[in-house]
Formats: structure tokens, C-alpha cells, sequence
């Protein structure tokens, strides 16, 4: 199974300002690599990726008074980068585990230039991403 994993894809950050932590990052060596949004029935959640110490932090700022889900934390997951989603969450499944948060995987064509993902939870609650960019 482990064949399916080509590294670290990310550490997600919830922010309350996502100018203050893109300029926070900058200040200690990292590099703004993209920005997006998705919009939520809140209103728009903003994302950033910064390049930071050999890795991506994703930065997440919630719409406008919302607050960070309950139970999330200020880091809600990593995402681990694979080159085929279905065979990794399949391969992942046949090992037993069957805490995916969603019945199928997310397709996001139009964020940070086309991604799919897919979630599930480890034995403490920790949400780990698998993460296939386009």
C-alpha cells in the first residue's frame, strides 16, 4: 500500500487574518505559492498555499463571522499527495479502515489549478487528506 504515497501534500492552518499570516510566513522565509477561495453557504472561504521549510502550509480563512468548526483545531488535517486517488482510498478501505468523512471523493477542477481529495479519520480523530493534484 505504501506505494500509493508520494509525500507530504500539505499542514492546513486555520487563520482569522489570511493577510497577516501570508505576510507571517513571508517574514520567516516562506513564499506565497497560490491563492483561492471556495464559496460556502457562509460565504467565500479563503485558502492559501506558502511554500515553507520544504513543505506547503494551507491556510484557511473561514467566511466572514463564521467560526472554525467545532472539534477542528486551529491545524484541522494533512493531506498526503498520491498519483491515484481511487486505488489509494480502495487499498485503504481493503486494510479495514471505513472512517471516510464523505461517500465519494471530492473533484475541485477550479481550485488551485484542479485537485481531487478524499477524507478520512485516524484513531484519534485526526483527519489525514488524500490529496491528487491536477
Amino acid at each position: 500500500m505504501k506505494e500509493n504515497y508520494k509525500g507530504l501534500g500539505h499542514i492546513a492552518v486555520y487563520t482569522a487574518d489570511m493577510e497577516d499570516s501570508i505576510a507571517f510566513y513571508e517574514k520567516i522565509g516562506g513564499a506565497l505559492f497560490k491563492r483561492d477561495g471556495i464559496m460556502t453557504p457562509e460565504g467565500e472561504k479563503k485558502l492559501a498555499l506558502v511554500e515553507f521549510g520544504g513543505f506547503l502550509i494551507e491556510l484557511i480563512e473561514p467566511p466572514a463571522g463564521a467560526l472554525v468548526p467545532a472539534g477542528e483545531g486551529s491545524i484541522p488535517h494533512f493531506a498526503v499527495y498520491v498519483d491515484d486517488l481511487d486505488k489509494a482510498a480502495a487499498d485503504i478501505k481493503a486494510a479495514g479502515v471505513h472512517t471516510f468523512t464523505a461517500p465519494e471523493k471530492k473533484v475541485l477542477p477550479d481550485t488551485f489549478g484542479g485537485l481531487q481529495n478524499w477524507f478520512f479519520t485516524g484513531p484519534s480523530g485526526e483527519q489525514i487528506e488524500l490529496l491528487q493534484m491536477f
